[in-house]
């Protein structure tokens, strides 16, 4: 059976709170028709995952089989390691204004341009390692906008262990997370090395402790693709269900 392949745009947005251009990827998936409604799958690593997640071919898929809602995904690519630090780490510089710039830029461009819910359910955050971080940073800051989110191998820190404490209406926000096993002893981009899996589960425990809607699993493999792209299935069904 030929698989069905659907529609990939490239676009640009300029965003006023980074003061700088920023590159799309948009997958409409072989069955998008104006006439329907879309639910929103927007990434970071977007180029990541549309290649190593493979996030056509998964949808294609799922809409076949009538495992997920019809959705549109957005992939936010980085243009640098540097950049992608700045945007994404609680610390980094331009961390606060790249949410502001999800939340008041990135979600109307797409509201106005594609046939979306245009409500914060409907909306889907992802992210692994760095990427997770600031998904999930994100949906906290604006759970009225993003109330889903997929967290792949997240970065932990007090800075995030806190802000997960102070959120003061849990039932707002659904998570999907996933952390593996060996990720023990993590290369960071500047060298150094992690402990990720615990700082993860301790944000599992308070996730729970604070009753927020979540999934959590801890799977056999490392900070890597090849662990991350075999498990996003399950997380599109989980998070998209009809």
């Amino acid at each position: 059976m030929n698989r069905k392949v659907g529609q990939t745009e490239e676009l640009s947005l300029y965003s006023e709170e980074l003061q700088e251009d920023i590159s799309l990827l948009i997958y409409l998936p072989a069955s998008f028709s104006p006439l329907y409604k879309y639910s929103l799958l927007i990434a970071q690593d977007g180029q990541d995952y549309y290649r190593f997640g493979r996030i056509p071919r998964l949808f294609e898929e799922l809409l076949d089989e009538k495992m997920i809602q019809n959705t549109i995904f957005c992939g936010i690519p980085y243009s640098s390691v540097t950049e992608r630090r700045k945007k994404y780490h609680p610390d980094g510089e331009q961390h606060e204004a790249y949410i502001r710039f999800l939340a008041h830029e990135l979600v109307p461009f797409l509201d106005e341009r594609y046939p979306t819910h245009q409500m914060g359910h409907s909306r889907v955050l992802a992210g692994d390692s760095l990427a997770g971080t600031a998904s999930l940073l994100t949906a906290l800051t604006y759970p009225h906008t993003f109330g889903k989110v997929i967290m792949q191998s997240p970065f932990v820190n007090d800075a995030v262990l806190h802000k997960v404490s102070s959120f003061e209406q849990p039932s707002l926000l659904d998570f999907y997370h996933v952390i593996g096993q060996d990720e023990t002893n993590v290369q960071m981009t500047d060298g150094k090395f992690s402990d990720f899996l615990t700082p993860n589960r301790k944000l599992h425990a308070l996730l729970t402790e604070r009753k927020f809607q979540t999934f959590y699993e801890e799977f056999s493999g490392d900070h890597k693709w090849k662990y991350w792209q075999p498990d996003l299935k399950r997380a599109l069904k989980q998070m998209l269900h009809i």
